[in-house]
């Protein structure tokens, strides 16, 4: 029987995309609010990507299928932070739509490279394939066009936040695969012994030092902070795959900020 050939437009993960030319994309965290309208206004307000938490947020299995399909729609990168390196938690997220893998707590060679391989389909990982036409926007695609299409598009995001992982990031970067760090300074301050004191110098010179192996292994720096203003500082100090805030924190601190020039 002859195998059908179709010709596909399938969406490009811009954001992918646009750190292997060296671009900064910016993104920020969505954990709290469960409405798709919240993805549709960070991807209008211009973020290029968002983390959705399923490590520290509030969102199951449905939510993160809406919550995905709204921000690709709205031109936004939909990438999931796993609870825990776990198949079904990674393989689940991406069948929800998610563009992108954020893998937490890694301090391991062998722990990345399982993680990598079930985001990737055959016979570069072992991702079982669940994909439908919902995936590709309802066009038509055969299995092995899909098969290349998402293993070309899907990021994986290693976050770095441990001294141990710290000392061994030559070893996690060399793992094929991975497309960005998002270091995670929250954890990394508990783990150098400067809780919250993320301008410490002990702060900066560690960050440092994994930027500088990020470069050289080809992988797009970034960060998560919890300010505009350290982002700029890290921004301005070579990160590409930059984070800051959350949209609780967007709204909270707008909202004050409106109250207080009303009250004063």
């Amino acid at each position: 029987m002859e195998r059908i050939q179709y010709r596909t437009t399938m969406r490009i993960n811009t954001v992918k995309k646009a750190l292997k030319e060296g671009k900064l994309q910016v993104g920020c965290s969505l954990s709290q609010i469960r409405s798709t309208e919240v993805a549709t206004i960070l991807g209008k307000a211009g973020f290029d990507w968002t983390f959705l938490d399923g490590e520290h947020g509030r969102a199951g299995v449905e939510t993160l299928a809406d919550l995905s399909r709204a921000a690709t729609a709205a031109g936004l990168c939909p990438i999931v932070r796993v609870a825990d390196i776990q198949y079904a938690l990674i393989a689940r997220s991406l069948d929800c739509g998610a563009q992108g893998i954020l893998l937490p707590r890694v301090e391991t060679r062998e722990l990345l490279e399982r993680a990598v391989s079930w985001v990737k389909f055959p016979p570069v990982g072992e991702r079982g394939f669940g994909m439908g036409p919902a995936h590709i926007e309802w066009e038509r695609a055969t299995i092995p066009q899909m098969i290349a299409h998402f293993n070309e598009n899907t990021m994986v995001v290693l976050q770095i936040e441990s001294q141990l992982a710290v000392d061994r990031r030559d070893d996690l970067l060399s793992v094929p695969g991975i497309d960005a760090v998002m270091i995670g300074p929250a954890d990394l301050s508990l783990s150098l012994g400067v809780p919250g004191e993320f301008e410490h110098p002990k702060m900066v010179e560690t960050i440092e030092l994994v930027r500088d192996s990020c470069i050289k292994h080809g992988v797009a720096p970034g960060i998560h902070c919890r300010s505009a203003v350290l982002a700029r500082f890290w921004k301005e100090r070579g990160m590409k795959f930059l984070s800051t805030g959350s949209e609780a924190t967007f709204l909270f601190d707008k909202a004050s900020e409106i109250v207080a020039a009303l009250k004063s």
